[in-house]
Order: structure tokens, then C-alpha cells, then sequence
């Protein structure tokens, strides 16, 4: 999906009356390992060309002023910035600024301007698109550098502890880093990290079920916290484990009794999980796609089942899918609880998949959902320099 970089631009000196340099960062899909990020275990994302672009520009009265081509503007003093969020757009990019200052990184005013067309609510890091954009650009107006493991980690900061959201950090690192033709499979507990690669003749095919999500929301949360249960019920078993990375399904059922039930099914989803994100990078690099595609499919009915995640529309766009010609495989994809599916797909059979997957659904559901035949992606990027 390509992005308008003159429109960014144009919008900005309108907004601002000012030229800006402008910034993009892709949005990204996560091909397998859910929920594996924020226990230190491993996932295997890949960026997707769906964009955030930042403008950013001085100003000289000490102020950020934002503004947002789909939300408005929000207005804050640089000075004394506090982990005050608003509960409102503006939380994302500002919260990356009081990371910075967190960093020492002095910022003086700026003008942020923000545009781009990462669906919101689907489960595909708009809020990592936003975070990581918005570093590129503050980064550069304060005229320094981090690397993209330091910008990837100082974003999930401004996630995690300004906007208040328990997310991982496996969305910030694949924005920040990913590369056109690759997946990236990401060790949460050390970030190194490996790009392997992607079939040319198999297409990322999305599908959003319009069952939209939020991941400030009780679901999420509850998530997290039996996740916490369950990995402190396994530490108080065995001093020598840190992560669910760490244990074993046997240990796990050794702990059942230590636990809740919903703790002891969604930290099995991530011990089994962890399990299928190597197989599943065994399996890309010797090009057996099909064993790849057996791996999602066993992914996400642990997702369903064990970490109960999923919603009777996903399912439905799930078992359609694999009905259809030309699939390698499909699951859900990013929180739960609505959001998209990720579909690979024969790169000749994609279009004709699409469609159908969409009349299947309506015909089940009402509802119209969206498709989206995507291309893998570099990570952020300067757009342009003007100075």
C-alpha cells in the first residue's frame, strides 16, 4: 500500500506553515509466536507495507504541537512532561517524547504531524507505526542516534509505562527493523535477532474480521495478569526459571494445581508456542512451506483453546480459508479477541483467495470484511531531507 510522502509533506506545511522531514514506519504481521513477546520467548513477525508517516518541524516556544491527518491536534509543554496520559490519540507520540527525556535526550519544540493508513483496531501495530515514526523523527530533530534495538526498546517504554499498555516488545522491534523479503525471528528475552527468508511465489494475505480490539482493555489485561500467575507459580516450583521460555509442559503440569485455570491453559499456549516459532523457522529455511502452514494451523488452535483468545468471527474466517485454493496456511494474528487473520497464500492463487474469503465470510457472518494482499517491508526509514 503505497503512501502519499508529497500529501505528508503538504499537510504538514499547511498545518505548521514549516517544511518538515518526514519519516515512515511500516506496520507488521505476526507470521507465529502470540503472546510469546512479554515472557521472553520468540516470534517471528514480519513488516508489511501499510505506513505511519511523521512530519516533524522546530519550533522556538519550547511546546510539541501534534496533529493528526484522522485525529485532530494536541498540544503539550516540553518542559516538566510527566507520564500524564489523556487517554487520547496524542498519548502514542507524546508518550515517545517523555521516553526520550527518560533517555536524556533533550528535546526543544517541535511540530509533529502524522498520517498514514495502518487499519486501526486490527491487530497489525498501528500503535508501534505511530511510536517508532515518531521516534525516527524526534531523534532526528534532536540531532541523535540510537540503534533500532534502542528505538524498538524506548518505544515499548512509552507504551508500557506512559499510554499504559502491557504490550511486548516484539511490535516496536519489527517495525524498527525488518527488511523487504525476510520474517524476523526476534529472542524476546535477548533481542538478537535473524531475518530469514520468505518465499517470493507466497503472498501475506490479511483478512480483518471488523471485530476491533484494545489493548488498554480488561481482555488484554487478564491475559498479562494470568500469564504473571503462572510463571510465578513455575518460579516458586524451580528457582532456576525466569521465562515460560524457560520450563517444559511437564513442569507446567507438575504446577496445575498452583494455579488458575485460565493461567495454566495460556502460559501452555506459550510454552507450545515457543516450541512451533522454531520448528516453524527450521521449516522456512529449508522451504517446506507446507510444514509451515501445519504450524499455523496448530497455533491457532492453541490460541483458541489454550489462551482463549479468539472469537467465533476469526475462527470462522480461519476454517474458511483453509478450505481455499492456493492456501499455505492461516491463524489469528496479533492480541485476540477480533482483529485479523494472516493468510500465506500461493502468490498466483492470492486475488481469486481474497474474494472468496470475503463472500464466505459475509455469507456466514453479515459482515464485510476486509482483505488486504500485502508485500513485506523494510523498517522505518527517512523519507526525505530537506535541510
Amino acid at each position: 500500500m503505497k503512501f502519499d510522502l508529497q500529501h505528508a509533506l503538504e499537510q504538514h506545511r499547511k498545518k505548521f506553515a514549516a517544511e518538515g522531514r518526514a519519516f515512515s514506519a511500516p506496520a507488521r504481521v505476526n507470521l507465529i509466536g502470540e503472546h510469546t513477546d512479554y515472557t521472553g520467548g520468540f516470534v517471528m513477525p514480519a513488516a508489511i507495507d501499510f505506513y505511519t508517516v511523521a512530519v516533524v518541524s522546530p519550533r522556538s516556544d519550547g511546546r510539541a504541537m501534534l496533529w493528526s491527518e484522522g485525529f485532530g491536534a494536541a498540544e503539550y509543554e516540553l518542559a516538566g512532561l510527566q507520564a500524564e496520559p489523556r487517554s487520547h490519540w496524542s498519548d502514542y507520540p507524546i508518550g515517545v517524547a517523555w521516553a526520550l527525556h527518560q533517555e536524556g535526550i533533550a528535546l526543544s519544540g517541535f511540530n509533529l504531524s502524522l498520517s498514514g493508513n495502518v487499519p486501526l483496531g486490527a491487530g497489525l501495530s498501528s500503535s508501534a507505526s505511530v511510536e517508532v515514526a515518531t521516534a525516527m523523527a524526534l531523534l532526528a530533530h534532536a540531532r541523535a542516534t540510537l540503534s533500532g534495538e534502542n528505538i524498538a526498546t524506548l518505544c515499548r517504554r512509552a507504551e508500557n509505562e506512559y499510554v499504559g499498555a502491557k504490550s511486548g516488545i516484539m511490535d516496536q522491534f519489527a517495525v524498527a527493523n525488518a527488511a523487504h523479503g525476510t520474517a524476523l525471528l526476534l529472542d524476546c528475552a535477548t533481542l538478537k535477532y535473524e531475518l530469514l527468508p520468505l518465499p517470493a511465489d507466497v503472498r501475506i494475505v490479511i483478512c480483518n474480521s471488523m471485530v476491533t480490539h484494545a489493548v488498554t482493555g480488561g481482555e488484554y489485561a487478564e491475559c498479562r495478569d494470568q500469564v504473571e500467575e503462572g510463571q510465578a507459580a513455575l518460579r516458586k516450583y524451580n528457582a532456576a526459571i525466569r521465562w515460560l521460555r524457560d520450563t517444559t509442559v511437564e513442569d507446567l503440569n507438575a504446577c496445575r494445581d498452583s494455579m488458575s485455570p485460565g493461567a495454566f491453559g495460556r502460559c501452555r499456549h506459550i510454552i507450545t508456542e515457543n516450541i512451533r516459532v522454531q520448528q516453524a523457522k527450521a521449516a522456512l529455511l529449508s522451504g517446506d512451506m507446507a510444514r509451515f502452514g501445519e504450524l499455523m494451523a496448530e497455533a491457532h488452535i492453541s490460541f483458541r483453546d489454550d489462551f482463549a483468545a479468539s472469537c467465533a468471527e476469526v475462527d470462522t474466517l480461519v476454517e474458511i480459508a483453509r478450505t481455499l485454493p492456493g492456501c499455505v496456511g492461516s491463524r489469528i494474528t496479533g492480541g485476540g479477541f477480533g482483529g485479523c487473520t494472516v493468510n500465506l497464500v500461493e502468490a498466483d492463487a492470492a486475488e481469486k483467495f481474497a474474494a472468496e474469503l470475503k463472500r464466505k465470510y459475509y455469507a456466514a457472518t453479515g459482515i464485510t470484511a476486509e482483505c488486504y494482499l500485502c508485500d513485506s517491508s523494510d523498517g522505518a526509514v527517512l523519507l526525505n531531507s530537506p535541510h
